[in-house]
């Protein structure tokens, strides 16, 4: 493998932290979650830090604690807003390869619970449809591997990521 590290990106829900764990496992890598990283350092949650904070706050401390991640063989699961933080994007993408977990919007919405409560960044009012469009051509921007996971049991999905980097 050519970069040591896998760094998951992709919709709240789309299951980065669940796949991480498992893909790490099946690499025998180590697991880290970037929001856990975020609240361990601030002392405070997702939610509590975007109402503190507000958005672009909350966005600046997301991508200054990413940008100084120091990873070695780690699949790493970012937060969905991870992708707009520049240099954040830019370092990992000096440290891993970055897949893209791509589900769909219906998806999505089955999937998540309470968005405040999860801390989902987005503006006052927003839909889920309209941050899913906005943040898909970031995704898409970033990702070296993209992984279609609708209809895909975790496990799978999991799978597919090894399949790609297992060999290269």
């Amino acid at each position: 493998m050519k970069k040591e590290n896998i760094i998951l990106i992709g919709m709240p829900g789309a299951g980065k932290s669940t796949v991480g764990v498992v893909l790490a496992k099946m690499l025998g890598f180590h697991f880290m979650d970037s929001d856990l990283v975020i609240q361990e350092q601030t002392g405070k949650l997702l939610y509590q830090l975007i109402d503190s904070c507000g958005l672009d706050g909350f966005r600046q401390i997301e991508n200054d604690v990413n940008r100084s991640l120091d990873l070695h063989h780690t699949v790493l699961a970012t937060g969905g807003s991870a992708v707009y933080g520049k240099e954040a994007m830019e370092h990992l993408a000096q440290i891993g390869r970055i897949v893209y977990l791509k589900l769909s919007c219906a998806s999505i919405e089955e999937r998540l619970g309470d968005l405040h409560t999860r801390g989902v960044a987005m503006k006052p009012g927003q839909s889920l449809a309209s941050l899913y469009q906005e943040r898909k051509p970031l995704y898409e921007k970033y990702a070296d591997i993209t992984i279609d996971c609708d209809e895909c049991s975790l496990r799978e999905v999991a799978g597919k990521i090894f399949a790609c980097v297992a060999d290269s």
